[in-house]
């Protein structure tokens, strides 16, 4: 699909409304790649189960109706775990709750490179899906509450003094 389409105002983003090559390109900058699932088939790899992501090595398993804040979310756990976890990867990424802040944080910002998603729709589609913040919601979470997140990746590499991804991994 070369351009994405234009979802309800009330459902996620999925896998098959967006720019397909542009997410493709974006993960592979990373060493992942995506691995297609038959559609209504389950995901193998997926922790949540349903059309959610799975994570299996190096690839992100979806299928058409995966939502794109559930695969950018298991691509974010891959960048951020260690390489010992990343080599026995198979479904749970594990983590500890500053982690998952920062898996959390990056999903948010490689959605701004996403053409035709971006940082807005994504903290929708997370608080849509019921990601949980102090502050009632992503957008207030990531603008006022994530500083402890931004400051773990940066502790890691994986981005930039001024908040811009540095593509590598943990």
């Amino acid at each position: 699909m070369s351009s994405p389409a234009e979802p309800a105002a009330n459902s996620v983003v999925r896998y098959r409304d967006g720019d397909t090559a542009a997410l493709t390109a974006l993960l592979a900058r990373f060493g992942l790649s995506i691995r297609r699932s038959p559609e209504q088939a389950p995901i193998p790899g997926s922790f949540w189960g349903d059309e959610e992501a799975g994570l299996l090595g190096d690839s992100v398993v979806l299928r058409g109706d995966t939502p794109l804040h559930s695969i950018l979310h298991e691509a974010c756990h891959y960048i951020c775990m260690d390489a010992s976890r990343r080599s026995g990867l198979d479904t749970d990424a594990g983590g500890d709750y500053d982690e998952e802040n920062a898996v959390c944080y990056l999903q948010i910002l490689l959605a701004g490179l996403l053409p035709g998603y971006g940082r807005e729709r994504m903290m929708a589609d997370m608080d849509a899906w019921g990601y949980s913040f102090r502050l009632g919601s992503a957008r207030a979470w990531f603008e006022q509450d994530a500083a402890d997140a931004w400051a773990w990746l940066q502790r890691y590499g994986l981005v930039t003094a001024g908040g811009v991804p540095t593509f590598n991994k943990r």
